[in-house]
């Protein structure tokens, strides 16, 4: 997807809320495993356990959050 025509991709048009995620009840990726134990880790917390996708996914923009990593 681009952003008004000036070729660039438009990174939010892309975003879906989590709790519409076909695949969210899924467990969740090996990647978002890893990054939750990082993030978590520098949050001075205990990795999450028994998460679905879309519940690591939340959880890790709350730990982007606080940890002042990500977008």
């Amino acid at each position: 997807m681009t952003d008004r025509g000036n070729g660039r991709a438009n990174p939010d048009a892309a975003v879906k809320d989590p709790d519409e995620w076909v695949t969210g009840e899924e467990p969740p990726t090996a990647a978002q495993e890893s990054y939750l134990a990082t993030l978590a880790r520098e949050a001075g917390e205990e990795p999450p356990e028994g998460l679905t996708k879309a519940e690591a996914s939340k959880r890790i923009d709350e730990l982007q959050a606080e940890t002042g990593r990500g977008r």
